[in-house]
């Protein structure tokens, strides 16, 4: 449990407690600023929170009823489902996916790879080492992009050695669980083409 800081005084970012008179008017309203965004994102997550928990119920309800009705069960192997609204204007989609990261063996994959491009003719080295490069770095956490390996499997190359390296990159695969995705999406006019109503704030 943190203390209360005294009336008077604000506490710095090493917990020292310094007077509010003696702080700076540009770090009182750096600090107001913050504090109130900060304020609105944990209410955004929270209303996020609740609104992932009504959607995956109210969709799950919508299946049992169904189910129940027909007498079969709805929603696939992995439980993915899609509804619609009536007229085709919305459609929400819930997708469960597996979350997979990568053994040791990765390392052998790489290592095959790279034996490939040092033995292959010059002219496509840099644009495929460019690629390797960028699927194997890390991101902020240290862990290498799951998407940008699984990409080097979708090329066709006919060679023996490369098909090694997939075939490592394939063993080194360990599903750790699964994630589950809510996603609504607005039809395009009278198209047949939808966009995605983004929930996150990169995308708005």
């Amino acid at each position: 449990m943190s203390e209360k800081t005294p009336d008077g005084y604000m506490k710095n970012a090493l917990g020292h407690l310094v007077p509010r008179a003696n702080v700076r008017e540009q770090d009182l309203m750096r600090d107001e600023v913050a504090r109130n965004l900060a304020t609105q994102a944990s209410a955004l997550n929270q209303a996020l929170s609740e609104f992932k928990k009504k959607a995956l119920g109210d969709m799950a309800d919508l299946i049992k009823i169904a189910g129940e009705r027909y007498e079969v069960t709805l929603g696939g192997k992995k439980g993915n489902v899609s509804i619609s609204s009536y007229d085709g204007k919305y459609k929400v989609q819930r997708s469960v996916a597996d979350r997979i990261q990568f053994t040791e063996e990765i390392e052998a994959a790489k290592a095959l790879i790279n034996q490939c491009i040092a033995r292959w003719s010059e002219g496509a080295n840099d644009n495929i080492r460019a690629i390797v490069d960028r699927a194997f770095s890390k991101d902020t956490k240290g862990q290498i992009k799951t998407s940008a390996v699984l990409d080097l499997m979708r090329l066709e190359i006919d060679d023996a050695e490369w098909k090694r390296a997939m075939e490592a990159i394939r063993d080194s695969i360990q599903t750790t669980g699964t994630a589950i995705y809510v996603r609504v999406y607005e039809r395009i006019g009278d198209s047949d083409q939808y966009k995605a109503i983004p929930l996150d704030l990169a995308a708005v």
